[in-house]
């Protein structure tokens, strides 16, 4: 019979092949999964540098944004400050004119009451003056001419009202521009 060398040698023969396939095989893909380690490194590197890029990109584009943004908040505000002054400067020379005109119409009526408060007595004197006999016809004429100084008086007195009421929207305008002018 045999000794066993054959069955020896054919086996030491097969595990030699398996070992051999098992180091390919591992050695493969060691060195397969060091060259996707390596591929992974590269992808990850691109990536952040088209992240930063992407980054500096919009940063870049919200500051122009702002920029022009502030200007233009600048540009109106200086427009509406603009017209505000101009606005306030009208209303105030408006104003003073308007109180010239009111305080003349004032004087004036004063002084037509006054002339017209001196021919009414006037008249009464002169009526009072006269025959026993006239005195219906002169208390006639005292009422007459008294309902006229009234009625004159009533018209001045409106005049000076009307003009009041015109100078009064024009001082609470001029409040608010001096409130805006504060503001400023």
């Amino acid at each position: 019979m045999s000794n066993g060398n054959g069955v020896v040698a054919t086996l030491t023969g097969a595990a030699e092949s398996v070992k051999e396939t098992a180091s390919n095989i591992g050695n493969s893909l060691a060195s397969t999964a060091s060259g996707a380690v390596a591929s992974a490194r590269k992808s990850v590197k691109k990536a952040r540098k088209a992240a930063t890029k992407r980054v500096t990109a919009a940063k870049k584009a919200v500051a122009k944004r702002t920029d022009k943004a502030s200007k233009s908040v600048k540009k109106t505000v200086a427009k509406a400050k603009k017209k505000l002054a101009s606005a306030s400067a009208s209303a105030k020379a408006e104003a003073a004119t308007l109180k010239k005109k009111v305080t003349g119409k004032k004087a004036a009526a004063k002084k037509k009451v006054a002339t017209k408060k001196v021919a009414a007595k006037k008249a009464v004197k002169k009526v009072v003056k006269k025959a026993a006999a006239k005195k219906a016809a002169a208390r006639k004429t005292v009422k007459k001419v008294a309902k006229k100084v009234a009625a004159k008086k009533a018209v001045a007195k409106k005049a000076v009202k009307k003009a009041m009421k015109k100078a009064a929207p024009k001082k609470a305008a001029k409040k608010t521009a001096k409130k805006a002018a504060k503001k400023r």
